[in-house]
């Protein structure tokens, strides 16, 4: 299973960022895939979860309305479009996965496959 995070960045308050998890050597359709966030001095939390072949979708409440996980099933990737950024949303971001493909859990140690990190940054 490797899981390949990227398109972090830089971005104002306000603005908008897609991040992307190219994903492989897993049989995807029986696989729920996530993104998670974590802040200097804070836990690794949940941002959203989508269940690879259903398509359930699950978003943490302080990004509901403000971020779009999707997956593209040509392309095998996970993307998490993030708009209307705070700085409270500054973070390494992390995609992962587990087997399974009804339940999209909010505890991290239930993930046991991770991406590396990508950096979002979001300051004027």
């Amino acid at each position: 299973v490797q899981l390949q995070a990227s398109g972090g960045g830089l971005v104002q308050p306000g603005g908008s960022l897609r991040l992307s998890c190219a994903t492989s050597g897993f049989p995807l359709d029986y696989y729920a895939i996530g993104w998670f966030r974590q802040a200097p001095g804070k836990e690794r939390e949940f941002v959203s979860a989508i269940t690879w072949r259903g398509g359930s979708t699950r978003y943490a409440d302080s990004v509901k309305g403000r971020f779009i996980i999707s997956r593209d099933y040509i392309k095998d990737t996970l993307y998490l479009q993030m708009n209307s950024l705070k700085p409270e949303d500054t973070a390494v971001y992390y995609c992962a996965s587990r087997q399974g493909s009804t339940r999209l859990p909010l505890d991290s140690d239930d993930y046991p496959y991770w991406g590396q990190g990508t950096q979002v940054t979001v300051s004027s």
